[in-house]
């Protein structure tokens, strides 16, 4: 049985039933599809004339050369022969590949030399940059208007008196004016002030996780050590010790910017929402006003150096027109913000202890400080005289690491390694301590949010309670865990309203905690129907 076109025995025999010929169906079935005849006798076929031959599964033999040993051999021969030409192309793509491969190696090197030769060059750069500004004397810079960037120090700052301090101008009788008038307004808004029917009920914030994590920083300094809310346009800053200061846009998860201009680490930063500005604190001695730009971008406006060791808090005065820094120095300056310049530098001359916190009243006639060994001191802005301390027993143990003053303007809230203490303005006494941690964990951070409901304490974890008075008990409402792994919560923030509250930790992430997508959708239908 041999195959009409090929002359081999066929593997899948097909019989013509026109021409009575066997053919490879294979072969049979492609010159059908091609001529549409029979190849031998040239008549009509078509693949139905066609019928498969049934035979037995038998070995199929060997072909006529592989009968001998001469064809035996001619056979190994092709055989090697192929071997040996296909071996010959593989080793000539080797070769190819491993030049390739080379140059390729050799581009990455120099890449990389190129790229650790510029980043050496930055950093010189940087280094001869701050030294510099700190060597130029000011009189180099020349006169510049108002509304140029300053260094935040005037005429009269350059002059030294016999005590061998600088002569500050002084708060004037204007500004005291300014101020007291400020205290009245805002204290007669306050007695009207009522609970918003925006604010984030307590079963809301027992339901709050996380809902976002953001590594704004760098990842080989981490740690975010302070974070403020601009509310109207819901925008984020933090300050982490990789020395920048990054703006996050929250509802669209972008950085909007990011401020390096300092050389260490930023302790304290505030936003002033009214003129668009930041302020920034540092441990690089200095104080930064930073501008807001249509675009998003912020730029230096101010640049202050009147502290001699790390500037630890910035807090801004409820007219948005001045501010106050807390040092090491064991001072606190009062600047005038649109001049960036020192009106007051207040030290005591038995001060020892650094600040490490402070914060205005707000009504903005009171100053809180906290110190390195657990004194708090509260201040009369208008004549800068001490008019509270409290320390010793009634005081903290360890370092004063946070304050806040409650808008209701009766309460202060301050952190330590012992926890924290709420005191009462009205008798200047301390009638509540919250100690959630164990004694060998600090308490990093204490907020108090807006409308004074809520206060939020962090160290190991985020603990939020609910406020009451002085006599009753403030419950806990929640607590977040601390996802940085860290163990260490540095800061904690409530957004408008309690919505979402923003956790800073060791590490390089900030996250925010919240209600998920759907309740939080489900909620604000709710007071929408409710109003």
């Amino acid at each position: 049985m041999i195959c009409a076109i090929s002359g081999e025995v066929p593997e899948d025999p097909v019989l013509s039933t026109k021409s009575g010929l066997l053919f490879e169906r294979r072969l049979i079935q492609r010159y059908i599809e091609d001529h549409g005849k029979c190849p031998v006798t040239k008549e009509e076929l078509a693949m139905d004339d066609l019928v498969t031959v049934k035979t037995n599964k038998i070995p199929k033999p060997r072909p006529l050369q592989a009968a001998s040993v001469p064809g035996l051999l001619g056979m190994f021969q092709n055989e090697w022969d192929a071997l040996m030409l296909s071996n010959f192309a593989l080793e000539q793509q080797l070769h190819t590949a491993r030049q390739e491969l080379s140059h390729a190696l050799y581009q990455h090197d120099a890449a990389c030399r190129v790229i650790a030769r510029l980043k050496k060059e930055r950093d010189e750069s940087r280094t001869l940059l701050a030294q510099a500004e700190r060597q130029i004397p000011i009189s180099a810079a020349g006169p510049a208007p108002v509304a140029a960037v300053t260094n935040g120090k005037g005429a009269l700052e350059d002059e030294v008196g016999p005590d061998g301090k600088k002569i500050r101008p002084g708060i004037n009788p204007v500004i005291i004016d300014e101020l007291t008038e400020c205290n009245s307004v805002l204290s007669a808004q306050r007695k009207k002030r009522q609970v918003p029917p925006s604010l984030a009920p307590i079963d809301a914030l027992e339901r709050y996780t996380q809902i976002s994590s953001h590594p704004l920083h760098k990842t080989n300094k981490p740690g975010i050590l302070s974070i403020d809310i601009h509310h109207s346009k819901d925008i984020i800053a933090t300050g982490g010790i990789d020395t920048n200061a990054v703006l996050f846009d929250r509802p669209s998860g972008q950085v909007l910017c990011t401020l390096t201009d300092h050389s260490k680490k930023i302790t304290s930063l505030k936003f002033v929402p009214r003129d668009e500005l930041l302020i920034t604190g540092s441990a690089d001695k200095t104080a930064r006003v930073w501008q807001g730009n249509e675009d998003g971008s912020y730029g230096c406006r101010h640049t202050m150096r009147d502290h001699g060791a790390e500037v630890e808090a910035v807090t801004v005065h409820a007219s948005q027109k001045y501010f106050a820094t807390a040092s090491r120095d064991s001072t606190w300056c009062f600047y005038d913000i649109s001049t960036g310049s020192c009106l007051t530098q207040v030290g005591e001359a038995s001060g020892q202890d650094g600040y490490t916190s402070a914060a205005f009243h707000p009504d903005g006639l009171i100053l809180g400080t906290g110190t390195s060994e657990g004194v708090i001191k509260i201040w009369d802005v208008k004549s800068q005289a001490r008019v509270a301390k409290f320390e010793g027993e009634v005081g903290h143990v360890g370092t004063v690491t946070a304050m806040s003053f409650s808008e209701n303007g009766y309460f202060l809230a301050t952190a330590a390694l012992d926890g924290v203490k709420l005191w009462d303005l009205r008798k200047l006494r301390n009638f509540r301590t919250l100690s959630p941690y164990d004694p060998d964990t600090p308490t990093s951070s204490v907020e108090f949010d807006f409308s004074g409901s809520y206060i939020a304490v962090a160290g190991s974890d985020i603990r939020v309670y609910q406020v009451a008075n002085v006599k009753t008990e403030w419950n806990l409402v929640k607590t977040l865990p601390d996802l940085s792994g860290t163990g260490k919560v540095t800061s904690v923030k409530f957004g408008a309203d309690a919505k979402y509250v923003v956790v800073g930790s060791m590490d390089h992430n900030l996250r925010v905690f919240g209600l998920p997508g759907d309740e939080q959708m489900e909620e604000a239908k709710s007071e929408s129907a409710a109003q």
